[in-house]
């Protein structure tokens, strides 16, 4: 570790996400022990143990007792309704995957609910997001066209930890978000979204529509949802938080 101004534990918080983001430790896996990071980073155990707590308050890491420090996820809720799908699902135990139906730009038909957000050329992403292979969701993504320039297919894998769409946004396109708004319904799957899920015609599903906002209030995405099955919400810390795609 070099030396400057920064606290240690700062530091070592710093390299630590540096590290959880370039995938060097998987969601669901456990960290290192305090012992081992300490001998890493050349610091006490005390300074690892604050870099740690950091990243547990950020809600990257869970504190388990007797089984040290676990990868909750790369993509925290923070002060939004969203938690990625993607990473719930590793933390379960199976295994995610997304396939991709689609991208359209721009869309002319829009929904009500979009054009109500977006007064301006839109992009729609659809994938069908599944556990072990087996389809649990369809999503449509609406967004405007200029905050995803050169968006395609190729953004978007099909397994593993980068598939969350929260993480593609993030990462390949620079796009933040400090709240959202979200509507949860049930609601009839059609012949389409019965298709794509796998699902009898008239199977009662559960619709969930949510919309992240900027710093100032303008939308930056609309997420629709289509889903099979509960929705989990983690009640912990006085903040609802609730799987997104």
């Amino acid at each position: 570790m070099k030396d400057s101004a920064t606290p240690k534990y700062q530091t070592v918080h710093d390299e630590l996400l540096s590290r959880l983001m370039a995938g060097h430790y998987s969601i669901g896996t456990r960290l290192p022990t305090e012992e081992v990071l300490s001998k890493t980073f050349e610091v006490s155990r005390v300074t690892i143990r604050k870099a740690l707590e950091l990243l547990v308050r950020a809600g990257y890491l869970t504190a388990r007792q007797g089984s040290g420090y676990i990868v909750a996820t790369l993509s925290p809720p923070s002060s939004t309704c969203m938690v990625s799908f993607t990473d719930q699902v590793l933390n379960e135990g199976h295994i995610p995957g997304a396939k991709m139906l689609g991208i359209s730009r721009p869309v002319k038909d829009l929904p009500a609910e979009v054009t109500a957000l977006f007064d301006e050329p839109v992009v729609l992403v659809e994938r069908i997001r599944t556990v072990d292979d087996a389809p649990r969701m369809l999503t449509q993504t609406w967004l405007p066209e200029r905050l995803v320039p050169g968006i395609s297919e190729a953004d978007f894998p099909s397994e593993g930890q980068a598939q969350s769409i929260l993480r593609v946004f993030r990462q390949r396109f620079g796009l933040e978000w400090t709240s959202a708004c979200e509507t949860l319904d049930s609601v009839i799957a059609d012949g389409a979204i019965a298709e794509r899920l796998e699902v009898p015609v008239n199977t009662p599903i559960l619709s969930q529509a949510c919309t992240a906002f900027d710093t100032e209030a303008h939308p930056v995405f609309l997420d629709q949802v289509y889903r099979q099955g509960p929705i989990n919400f983690d009640l912990s810390g006085g903040k609802p938080t609730q799987t997104g795609a």
